[in-house]
């Protein structure tokens, strides 16, 4: 520009030092002004252009972040409704087991069996199409993104071709825990109990007094040890049921229900078939299925009355709403 204007301001000296007229100054003079004023207009327009590429820039890696930041959250949220689904396949699979068990007792325990399996079965077509509902959505808002994005790139190099073409010109873009029953005292083991041989007492004694000095995991690891050497004990129920209380404390329901229905299973005429069903339906309330929970304790209620858990199942389905 300092350039183009010294040559004007040379051209027109020796222009007048050649005897040029008036009026050849003053149209000069307006020619030059008329150009002064040409390249001030493109020197505004290309530094508007810069200013706009670089807010729309700015705006597109806002939009990216944000983009990513809901592809990352929508794999996350995909991710636990598939863990979710396959829990209740487990645990359908496992009220399928009890279903075969029960196929040999009488027809009432039958006919109850029969319908919580078509509860499970209902509730799990429900769920898987709730899913598949809620995916197709993720699906469409993530393309809806995508289109954005792809927008704004092409907005882009529009900008960017439109800057190209102005220098062009000048110089040629992140418990409530619910009401529990408390672990209540195990068997009490030791080695001269009638019918437990002094191993099993010892074993089964190890595991639960590690239970309750608070070491969860080592005493996950002894019950489960127990029930590896001594599956059929009279105290292998107990061992079960305590795996599964320890995945309830530790708010890991749902492996805590598939420990408690291993204990309704595997140990039909057990002990603690009340309390497992109890504390199964308190996991499900954990994880918001009232329904579940409400049918196993009513199911608690009709098949064990006189149990002290039935009691308790009374007073929790007038809270369940």
């Amino acid at each position: 520009m300092n350039w183009v204007r010294a040559w004007l301001v040379l051209w027109v000296g020796l222009f007048l030092y050649g005897c040029a007229t008036t009026e050849d100054v003053r149209i000069l003079d307006k020619e030059i002004r008329r150009i002064q004023s040409q390249l001030n207009t493109i020197q505004k327009e290309k530094e508007s252009i810069k200013k706009e590429l670089a807010a729309l820039q700015k705006e597109n890696q806002k939009d990216i972040s944000t983009l990513q930041t809901e592809t990352k959250r929508l794999q996350a949220d995909l991710l636990i409704r598939l863990e979710n689904l396959q829990s209740e396949i487990r645990i359908l699979t496992t009220g399928v087991e009890e279903y075969k068990e029960f196929l040999k007792r009488p027809s009432k325990e039958i006919d109850q069996v029969r319908e919580d399996v078509a509860m499970r079965t209902k509730l799990l077509d429900e769920r898987g199409k709730t899913f598949e509902e809620k995916n197709r959505a993720q699906d469409e808002r993530t393309r809806a993104l995508e289109e954005r994005t792809k927008a704004m790139e092409d907005r882009l190099r529009g900008l960017d071709d439109r800057l190209k073409g102005l220098d062009g010109k000048i110089s040629e873009w992140v418990s409530k825990q619910a009401e529990i029953e408390k672990p209540t005292p195990g068997k009490e083991v030791s080695a001269e109990m009638k019918g437990i041989s002094p191993g099993v007492g010892t074993l089964y004694k190890d595991a639960y007094e590690t239970f309750q000095k608070g070491d969860l995991e080592g005493a996950r690891k002894k019950f489960e040890a127990f029930l590896k050497q001594y599956p059929n004990t009279e105290l292998s129920d107990n061992a079960q049921f305590w795996i599964g209380e320890i995945y309830y404390l530790k708010k890991d329901f749902e492996k805590a229900i598939l420990e408690y229905e291993k204990t309704i299973a595997k140990y039909p005429e057990g002990d603690k078939i009340p309390a497992a069903l109890f504390k199964q339906a308190l996991a499900f309330l954990e994880l918001g299925d009232k329904t579940n929970a409400r049918n196993l304790l009513r199911r608690l209620i009709e098949r064990y009355p006189q149990s002290d858990q039935a009691e308790m199942a009374k007073k929790k389905l007038e809270t369940i709403k």
